[in-house]
């Protein structure tokens, strides 16, 4: 039994996502729809969560008018939330315009000082052996590139469960800290090994250096093609990616790691049925306008097998 998975998301945002039928650059362009979202990966993951009946508490640094929002909006949802409010600056906002192209402006940001990551270190030292921590995207500018090796050290003692979504350095350094699971995609995974990766073997034999590097599971993300877990227990589980119409690729992957982490709780560590509910969650979310629901995502599940 866990008592509560923590999510941290270092520079969240507001997304403000409009539909054109003729997008034009240099031209006045009116919007035919319209919707406002709470953003960033690690919030994606605690919403798709709070979807599937899984208790989360949402972590992170928001600013000004924007943070308000952005936390009103997650409460709004039923996330439970603990942001650091920053003194100074907003939120970001990313604007997305969908027309015949997609084109997207994300914002900066506010700057993060020491004394809110030493803050927030504080909270994550609270964690027990029964919490789960989910790390989530990338570093903003300003904070320091070895943040995410340093909570993982912090908790590593505790047996704390933790759930790297990186790229990079960045998750091939807390590596030695043990994390639950990863999930780089097909290009990450090339990125990391500076190769082409081909087939499923490929794949496979590369995601079990990552292994032995030292994560416990490691989740390949394969797009349109599903997705391969080299799992905890040396087997290999692949599922393919149910059939449907790709109408949102953003919040796809963090909706994979909601449906995995949410399902391994519930099932007892069940890998394949935690792959099953991840492949669901993240293919609902790629189905959908934004990120799915918990009927949508229960629909799903029954379409994927593995």
């Amino acid at each position: 039994m866990y008592a509560l998975i923590y999510t941290i998301t270092f520079n969240p945002s507001l997304d403000y996502v409009v539909h054109t039928t003729d997008f034009s650059t240099g031209n006045i362009n009116r919007a035919e729809a319209e919707a406002i979202y709470p953003g960033g990966k690690g919030i994606n993951v605690s919403l798709v969560l709070q979807a599937l009946g899984t208790r989360s508490k949402a972590l992170g640094f928001v600013a000004g008018f924007t943070g308000r929002e952005i936390e009103r909006l997650c409460v709004n949802a039923g996330v439970q939330c603990d942001f650091l409010y920053l003194r100074e600056g907003n939120s970001r906002i990313n604007v997305k315009v969908i027309s015949h192209e997609e084109t997207a402006l994300n914002g900066m940001g506010p700057l993060i000082g020491q004394e809110d990551i030493n803050h927030l270190k504080k909270i994550i030292g609270s964690l027990s052996s029964d919490d789960v921590l989910v790390l989530a995207g990338s570093i903003p500018a300003g904070i320091d590139n070895r943040i995410y090796e340093q909570l993982l050290a912090s908790v590593a003692a505790k047996g704390v469960k933790t759930v790297v979504d990186a790229t990079g350095e960045l998750l091939r350094n807390v590596l030695k800290y043990k994390p639950f699971l990863i999930k780089p995609n097909r290009e990450e995974l090339e990125e990391l090994f500076d190769i082409k990766l081909r087939t499923d073997e490929d794949i496979i034999f590369q995601a079990r250096k990552l292994q032995e590097e030292g994560a416990q599971n490691v989740l390949v993300s394969l797009g349109g093609d599903g997705a391969v877990l080299i799992g905890e227990d040396n087997e290999i589980y692949k599922v393919k990616t149910p059939e449907g119409t790709l109408v949102n690729s953003v919040g796809a992957g963090d909706s994979m790691v909601a449906g995995f982490i949410s399902a391994y709780m519930k099932y007892g560590g069940n890998l394949s049925e935690a792959l099953r509910w991840g492949i669901a969650a993240g293919s609902a979310t790629a189905f959908h306008e934004w990120l799915a629901t918990g009927r949508q995502i229960k629909d799903m599940y029954e379409a994927v097998w593995l």
